[in-house]
């Protein structure tokens, strides 16, 4: 199916560091690949409000600081035949996270270590490399 074809699931995704230099991927129940935590718009919502909300409901907090990093897209992870279009925010959160709602794993890993684990396009091609950036301050990381 050409790209013109593809549907497109729109998403607000959340790239959260930590102190140690660790970026948190979360891995969906009944999926593979890891990827970060985050989800589809509802229409009309703000991307800005859906990461609030989606961060809340697969890790049981809501990111108070968010640094908008760009939009990016890539193929979907989950859905065959579907493209995402990533809004993509770089937040931390404030105390430790669990797995709620749809999420069956999350993992604390390097970049490094994230490139041994089966990852989801979008995180593979264009947040990892956008997180080296940021972690060897390429990019500034402030939140505010």
């Amino acid at each position: 199916m050409s790209q013109a074809h593809q549907s497109i699931l729109r998403i607000a995704a959340a790239l959260i560091l930590d102190a140690k230099g660790r970026l948190l991927l979360v891995r969906k129940r009944g999926t593979e690949r890891f990827m970060q935590a985050g989800g589809k718009l509802e229409s009309g919502e703000p991307a800005e409000a859906a990461l609030r909300r989606e961060v809340h409901e697969e890790l049981g907090q809501t990111p108070t600081a968010l640094r908008y990093l760009g939009e990016f897209t890539a193929p979907a992870a989950n859905e065959p035949e579907s493209l995402v279009h990533a809004h993509l925010f770089l937040t931390e959160l404030p105390s430790p996270v669990a797995a709620a709602a749809e999420i069956a794993e999350l993992r604390w890993v390097t970049p490094e270590e994230a490139d041994h684990l089966p990852l989801a396009a979008l995180t593979r091609d264009q947040v990892l490399p956008l997180a080296m950036r940021l972690l060897h301050n390429e990019v500034p990381m402030s939140l505010s």
